[in-house]
């Protein structure tokens, strides 16, 4: 394994501010992930890592949040919407110099859905009925039922194509068929990846690319001043950006994700099945305030779990509007007045400043809030796999995944059939107007059931040396892609 020698700090050139080119270069992340392979982990910083860099999928998805080509150059779909035939690409080769095939394909498709497997996104595979690999570069997926969203599917991270050779160690030594090829992997400081030689596309402009994982937003601010990093995509410290939007050294790059930041709720925790008491949850939080305090204005209120900047989004805010008086009358009416509930939150800044002013609103109708401080793996062994907790703060980056309220074994443990069969009918249906109405009748069911606190759509705040292209302006998955970044003179 080579270790790479080089850095990617930009070279100051005396006090204009002026930076050197360079093929190299460091971005910043909040959280390390756990692992380095997307089909067997739910952190998005493992895709913030991998994601087009290392791993490709049949599709993917584009800057714009379009599905586009990836592996799959064309396909082809059945009258009835039941068969997939899919295209491959032509002289794909993995980093470790064995060939990509429709075999591969069928492999990845397989493991991914079958029984016992650690894929973080079943529901992405559960209506393939069968895969076949007709010949190298000829793959046919028959599904059980016509679903609308399948190429969707395919283009998360969770669906990228793996090797069986390599596939039981993509965990540490991830081996892809993308533009990057992984080097190492310092624990608790980066991930360093180089330009794949051998790659099947346009080659990328860059020759090395180092992850740092530098969580504490203070230390994020002075690794971006001192150019120790030459972007931070996820920005931790909004409120210094407007430091760096007065800095010609630097860009300030604002968009929008796929985070629903909500106040996940364990529906089956003592008192929590009580929809009353959810709702008086709902009530006692000011979304604003919340936004104000530990986004510094950055953020967009949500009252359901759907991304504002969707077509299908529909504003339910009202639902749950902050309104304290009803929140005491309704534990009051459910008999819950003074109860303890346990706040568990992760390391994200939103998470631990938010989760502050959630605790400082519910104790304020009567709530006892213990608020606990967890790492990331302690988090997803304890809250996320473990159910054990009452109240969480999570952003889910997913794209468009209201589907996992249709999860009975999933974290906030919401079961619900009028939803189910809404999803059901929604995975058979590809008219986009009927699908629009079934979205959004989705939405009204969880928010109405006050499953969590919906509180803010994540916004996407980036600062990047002003020399740097290419970097997505918004998240419509949670990737810092590089594949079109590049320095300018």
């Amino acid at each position: 394994m080579r270790i790479l020698q080089t850095t990617a700090l930009a070279l100051v050139l005396g006090a204009t501010g002026a930076y050197a080119t360079t093929t190299d270069i460091t971005l910043g992340m909040v959280l390390e992930p756990p692992n380095l392979d997307p089909t067997g982990g739910a952190a998005a910083a493992i895709d913030e890592v991998v994601y087009a860099n290392v791993f490709e999928g049949l599709t993917r998805f584009a800057s714009d949040g379009s599905v586009i080509p990836g592996l799959a150059e064309s396909w082809d779909i059945s009258d009835d919407g039941m068969t997939y035939t899919f295209h491959l690409r032509d002289g794909v080769t993995f980093h470790d110099g064995t060939t990509f095939t429709a075999e591969d394909a069928v492999f990845s498709l397989d493991r991914a859905r079958a029984d016992g497997s650690t894929n973080a996104q079943p529901g992405l595979f559960a209506d393939i009925a069968s895969t076949e690999a007709v010949d190298d570069t000829t793959l046919v997926v028959t599904l059980a039922q016509p679903n609308g969203s399948f190429l969707f599917n395919m283009a998360w991270g969770d669906a990228v194509m793996v090797a069986p050779e390599s596939a039981e160690t993509n965990a540490t030594a991830p081996v892809g068929t993308g533009p990057f090829a992984f080097d190492e992997w310092v624990q608790g400081d980066r991930v360093d990846l180089s330009r794949n030689p051998d790659y099947w596309g346009d080659p990328v402009a860059l020759e090395h690319a180092t992850f740092r994982f530098i969580s504490d937003p203070n230390a994020a601010f002075a690794a971006m001043m001192a150019g120790d990093v030459d972007a931070f995509p996820n920005f931790p410290a909004p409120e210094t950006l407007s430091q760096f939007e007065a800095d010609p050294r630097f860009n300030v790059i604002v968009g929008s994700t796929e985070g629903e930041t909500i106040l996940s709720t364990n529906n089956q925790a003592d008192h929590l099945g009580d929809v009353r008491v959810r709702e008086a949850i709902a009530h006692a939080i000011n979304r604003q305030d919340i936004i104000d305090g530990a986004m510094f204005g950055y953020g967009t209120p949500i009252g359901t779990h759907f991304a504002p900047h969707n077509p299908d989004y529909i504003d339910l805010t009202d639902l749950s509007a902050y309104d304290p008086d009803r929140s005491r009358a309704l534990l009051a009416e459910a008999g819950a007045e003074g109860i303890t509930l346990r706040l568990m939150l992760p390391p994200p800044s939103y998470a631990r400043r938010g989760g502050e002013i959630v605790a400082s609103q519910l104790r304020a109708v009567g709530l006892d809030i213990e608020v606990t401080n967890l790492e990331w793996a302690q988090w997803l062994e304890q809250v996320f796999r473990g159910h054990d907790f009452d109240l969480t703060i999570v952003s889910h980056t997913e794209p468009m995944d209201i589907g996992i309220y249709g999860r009975d074994d999933y974290y906030f443990q919401y079961h619900n059939p009028d939803f189910n069969a809404v999803m059901d009918e929604l995975t058979a249906t590809t008219d986009p107007a009927a699908r629009s109405d079934l979205l959004q009748q989705a939405q009204r069911i969880i928010s109405e059931d006050y499953v969590n606190g919906y509180l803010f759509q994540l916004a996407k705040t980036g600062v990047a040396n002003a020399n740097i292209e290419g970097l997505w302006e918004n998240a419509p998955t949670q990737a810092n892609d590089l594949t079109a970044v590049h320095w300018t003179d």
